[in-house]
């Protein structure tokens, strides 16, 4: 059965991926040194690129956290590695994954800025975004737990349960594959990896891929999606280029 393309909320997905990888042991220092610092919620809002940041025909909608599509409300896939599980949850924006809580946990990012960016040029090319803020050490801790994960879930299967209208029916099954994708290195992170995560059910493939920016304290992701013929492109390099900059000026600020 195709499946549908949702908007993914970027934060849900990282948050998801990275916790999959039980990082909590992974030590980070590297977001400790240096000018960086923790920004406000009003400090990482304002941090978020802007229309005026990129230059004629982009477009920027700053949103609030978790916003996008709720997907069809249908029951939630269920991996058949429990470790993989928060890659389905990340890509149904439906679930309830990650993201800000009034009161975080130790892993949680404490505020959060979600965004999407349009290109006029590229009308069907959105990128999705969100900058999380992390206390002193999580947001090292969670990039490279996420390294973690491409051994662990490079390829996994899931059942989507029948729709409580149709209880005869059986679950569909779903292959599910993850990979890591080139990334340039960017002036201002301490690290940027990316990836694909493919959503493949009978004769439609799914696709989202993403970058996951480390500066300082807080994560920048970006995410694109594409289906079939059309996979998921590269998130334009010159929004997640801005938007490192933007985000290392802010820490650097006293």
């Amino acid at each position: 059965m195709p499946l549908r393309p949702s908007r993914p909320s970027a934060p849900a997905v990282v948050c998801a991926l990275l916790l999959a990888a039980g990082c909590t042991t992974v030590g980070g220092s590297a977001d400790r040194a240096g000018p960086a610092r923790e920004l406000s919620a009003a400090e990482l809002r304002a941090a978020a690129v802007a229309d005026a940041d990129l230059g004629p025909g982009y477009t920027v909608t700053v949103m609030t956290p978790g916003h996008g599509e709720t997907g069809s409300g249908g029951a939630r896939e269920v991996a058949d590695l429990p470790a993989c599980q928060p890659l389905l949850d990340a890509v149904t924006p439906a679930v309830s994954v990650g993201g800000t809580s009034p009161t975080p946990g130790p892993g949680d990012p404490y505020t959060e800025t979600d965004l999407s960016v349009a290109r006029a040029a590229d009308p069907r090319g959105g990128v999705y975004g969100g900058l999380l803020g992390y206390r002193p050490g999580r947001a090292a801790q969670l990039q490279e737990g996420l390294e973690e994960l491409f051994d662990a879930c490079a390829s996994f299967t899931s059942t989507a349960p029948a729709p409580p209208s149709d209880r005869n029916r059986k679950g569909v099954r779903t292959k599910h594959r993850l990979t890591r994708d080139d990334t340039p290195t960017l002036g201002g992170a301490e690290a940027v990896t990316g990836f694909t995560l493919t959503n493949e059910s009978g004769s439609v493939v799914l696709s989202q891929r993403a970058v996951v920016a480390r500066v300082g304290p807080a994560l920048a992701v970006f995410t694109t999606v594409g289906v079939g013929a059309e996979p998921a492109p590269a998130p334009d390099e010159r929004i997640v280029r801005q938007q490192v900059a933007k985000l290392r000026a802010a820490q650097a600020r006293r």
